[in-house]
């Protein structure tokens, strides 16, 4: 049944911090692509994708980084799989199979922030650069203890290298253009699922932290960093529109559907963003905290 948004807190879609209720979303969408989905699988890896965050997986100490924690994964899980009830939707219809590969991708895409037991040094963030390849070399030996087949591995892993910020989405070898079309979807929900978080500015103070302690990028500032972001949008958004095919705009099928109007509330929010983020680094950066000033984030970073 649609809902219309007049009865719907629109706040509410992007706030993916409890996972019970990312795993309700979730089901609830895909069985609307494919009623009778087995979801045996994902549901596992979600479960132990929680337990390398909470620390409870074997072998692994918590996952601490500020930035790329549980809500970033369970945001960008969520975008996900709106998006590929949208992709569906409009035709392009999506195996279960598909789904499967999709839905593993985005929940294992930043597990590699994961330090092993005696890895003590740092949060983690100090592994942004190799983050990737650790995620890859986690999931063959997971894969591997549960006698997955080989394929799936070959698949989800090209999905996760389209994550991976500072590399060409065409230079990626995939086994197929099916494929990669598939991984245009994920790398779409991370980057629209993240950007679409109403505290992403505020959280950009975290996202700074973790650039400062990997040693990555060439922020001289938090407030540095603000401005920079305004023209990472703009490459991000010809990404979105050149190599990533610009499925994003495939969001509004879903939103119709459901919602009851054809609209890119994803879009939406992050153009809210980009505006009130030109709005702050216009100001002086002394105001910082007064301008972003969401559930005292930025705040409490001031404070670590």
């Amino acid at each position: 049944m649609k809902n219309s948004l007049a009865t719907v807190d629109t706040s509410k879609l992007f706030d993916n911090t409890d996972p019970q209720a990312v795993w309700n979303i979730t089901t609830e969408t895909i069985r609307l692509i494919s009623p009778h989905y087995d979801f045996t699988l994902v549901q596992k890896v979600f479960k132990d994708v929680l337990r390398m965050f909470y620390g409870e997986f074997p072998g692994y100490a918590p996952i601490k980084t500020l930035y790329h924690d549980l809500p970033h994964t369970l945001e960008v899980f969520t975008c996900g799989v709106r998006l590929m009830h949208g992709v569906h939707v409009s035709g392009d219809k999506l195996s279960d199979e598909e789904l499967t590969l999709m839905m593993l991708a985005i929940l294992m895409h930043d597990i590699g922030y994961a330090q092993r037991n005696g890895e003590n040094t740092g949060t983690g963030a100090q592994l942004t650069r190799t983050h990737v390849k650790r995620g890859v070399e986690f999931m063959q030996t997971y894969f591997g203890e549960r006698l997955l087949p080989s394929n799936i591995l070959v698949d989800v892993k090209g999905m996760i290298l389209g994550t991976e910020h500072f590399r060409p989405f065409a230079q990626i070898e995939f086994p197929s253009e099916r494929t990669r079309t598939l991984a245009r979807i994920v790398a779409t929900a991370d980057i629209v699922g993240q950007m679409a978080d109403r505290k992403y500015l505020e959280k950009l103070a975290f996202l700074y932290m973790e650039f400062q302690e990997a040693q990555f990028g060439n922020y001289l500032s938090l407030f540095d960093m603000l401005r920079q972001t305004i023209h990472f949008y703009l490459t991000t958004q010809e990404k979105l529109d050149g190599v990533l095919g610009g499925i994003y705009h495939k969001l509004e099928f879903h939103f119709e559907a459901v919602h009851g109007v054809r609209k890119n509330l994803y879009i939406e929010s992050i153009q809210k963003n980009m505006n009130y983020l030109a709005q702050v680094v216009g100001e002086n950066e002394a105001n910082l905290l007064v301008l972003l000033k969401r559930n005292g984030i930025l705040a409490s970073s001031r404070l670590l």
